[in-house]
């Protein structure tokens, strides 16, 4: 009897190219939905999100990557994008929003030509070139430079990235702020500057009082009272000594097992145990300190020691502390008492001083010298707040730092992706590459949008004041009034963005959309339970990956 063989699925080259199509159009559907998700926190009129974790607490804010740090999407391509944010944010810290949306339109633009039969290794070659002269046009045509010592000019540059955050109302103060800890911060050696804002500019928040409050500390702050009541907590001009060492007794390991035969020598014990903590502290006291830091404890016997020397001490310090302390009053940290020397001792601070701020002691050391170090002291009303505060500030201070280290500015409120734009379309290459012309547009869109104005009329009218500048004015600075949604001279309104961040943008969201172009299939590597073999193929299981 004849038996039906199995039938063979032969795929041909067709059938393989479409089911490519078919995951690259839903990597772009992908990213699109993220973009969509943050386009509304771009520009000064930007919504806020409020976003729950899991144990129930709440995060308000318009900062890109604060949002989608708490997201949690299923899509993998989704989450290539949620990484571009923390790579923005890394780099530059500033333009997280601006990355998403932008990487989210290339994506957008990039459909069209998928479904007209292009291969995506077409499309990247053109968003490859588009690239490169974007960034030609940023760094020859559209920056001008900026003068580093022009106080006035860098506070107006922080004031327009300030200006489209929650903490925009107070901006004069967050800029002051952001200028003067970048400032404290700088060092430069031997024609090397260094601006390490995440080591030495913490931002210690303190609920209560109001915004106004805030203000940078010459010197730094920490949370810890003195370990013995009796100690000063007021000292002009101290003597400052940072220890890395305990000052009590070494306690055993774990296990560890001592044979007594009689009392005296448990008596013998406690004696050694005494006089080791009394050499400690009378090697401390030898270099007159009046206030000793340590990373670790400090005992009972320790505390009296030093007390009748009229010293006060700290214990349990941050590592991370006890380094912006020995920056800002020129201490040295010490891992050994017996190694100290009259040089290790930190003379810069001006004062030292215990102060009760809600029910909780703050250490100050302040009035420092030459402080290479310092502490940003928030106050606001609620935690909420203070973090929102704090995550603007935090972009505040990486825009002053960009600046400092890379001084070249660009018009802002989509002045600049018109103007780049403009350029692009004028080199008359047709498909991919003027798409990414397009593309640009997304930004001065999506601003006009966000603050209700007519998005149609006002594009088509900054497209036509772009188109007829003349050339030989210089690039043309007008763009979209995030306020109004008025076309106005960026150069009047004063914004301007620092050139940094910009290229780092259009580098991360071209090179995103290319590498989601480049993929044509995704595929699970984990196997189903209970997958004997039998199951559905990997491009099958790939296929129920997707969605938000």
């Amino acid at each position: 009897m004849y038996a039906p063989q199995q039938p063979i699925l032969i795929l041909s080259k067709n059938t393989k190219r479409e089911s490519g199509r078919k995951v690259q159009l839903e990597n772009i559907n992908a990213g699109k939905t993220i973009a969509d998700l943050i386009r509304t926190c771009l520009g000064p009129q930007a919504m806020m999100k409020m976003l729950m974790d899991p144990m129930g607490g709440i995060v308000m804010t318009n900062d890109g990557n604060a949002i989608l740090r708490e997201i949690t999407v299923q899509h993998p391509a989704a989450k290539s994008m949620i990484e571009i944010a923390r790579t923005q944010d890394e780099e530059v810290g500033d333009g997280t929003t601006s990355v998403i949306v932008l990487a989210g339109e290339m994506l957008a633009v990039a459909e069209q030509f998928l479904q007209q039969q292009i291969h995506p290794t077409v499309i990247i070659r053109a968003y490859r070139e588009a690239l490169e002269d974007m960034v030609r046009i940023l760094q020859d045509e559209v920056s001008i430079e900026l003068d580093r010592s022009d106080k006035k000019r860098l506070s107006e540059v922080i004031k327009s990235c300030v200006g489209t955050k929650f903490v925009g109302r107070w901006s004069d103060l967050a800029v002051r702020i952001a200028l003067d800890a970048v400032e404290t911060v700088t060092l430069t050696e031997n024609g090397r500057t260094e601006i390490d804002i995440k080591k030495y500019a913490k931002v210690e928040k303190i609920p209560g009082g109001s915004i106004d409050d805030s203000c940078v500390l010459r010197g730094i702050m920490l949370n810890k009272d003195v370990t013995h009541p009796k100690m000063r907590r007021y000292i002009e001009k101290p003597r400052i000594v940072l220890l890395d060492c305990p000052l009590e007794y070494k306690k055993g390991e774990s296990q560890t097992n001592v044979e007594i035969v009689g009392d005296q020598d448990f008596t013998k014990l406690l004696q050694i145990e005494e006089e080791h903590v009394a050499r400690l502290c009378e090697e401390i006291i030898a270099v007159k300190p009046d206030v000793v830091f340590t990373e670790k404890g400090v005992s009972d016997l320790a505390q009296h020691f030093l007390m009748k020397a009229g010293i006060t001490a700290i214990r349990r310090l941050r590592k991370t502390d006890n380094n912006r302390l020995a920056r800002a009053c020129g201490a040295t940290i010490v891992n050994r008492t017996e190694e100290l020397t009259e040089k290790d001792v930190g003379t810069g601070a001006g004062l030292f001083e215990i102060k009760k701020m809600g029910d909780e002691y703050f250490c100050f050391v302040t009035e420092c010298e030459d402080p290479k170090a310092c502490t940003i002291l928030l106050r606001g009303a609620s935690k909420d707040v203070l973090n929102e505060t704090e995550r603007n500030l935090q972009d505040a201070l990486h825009v002053a730092r960009n600046l400092m280290l890379d001084p070249k500015l660009l018009p802002g409120g989509g002045a600049v992706e018109m103007a780049v734009s403009q350029a692009l379309t004028n080199k008359q290459i047709q498909g991919p590459y003027r798409a990414v012309a397009q593309a640009l547009e997304i930004i001065p869109r999506t601003l006009t949008q966000n603050c209700g104005a007519n998005t149609i009329r006002t594009l088509t009218a900054l497209r036509a004041k772009h188109a007829s500048h003349p050339a030989t004015d210089g690039p043309c600075t007008w763009g979209i009034d995030g306020e109004t949604g008025q076309l106005v001279d960026m150069k009047e309104k004063n914004i301007w963005e620092p050139l940094s961040v910009k290229l780092q943008v259009y580098k991360t969201a071209v090179e995103t959309a290319i590498l989601l172009l480049r993929i044509d299939d995704i595929v699970s590597g984990s196997k189903k339970r209970g997958d004997d073999g039998s199951g559905p193929s990997p491009a099958a299981a790939a296929a129920g990956m997707g969605g938000e």
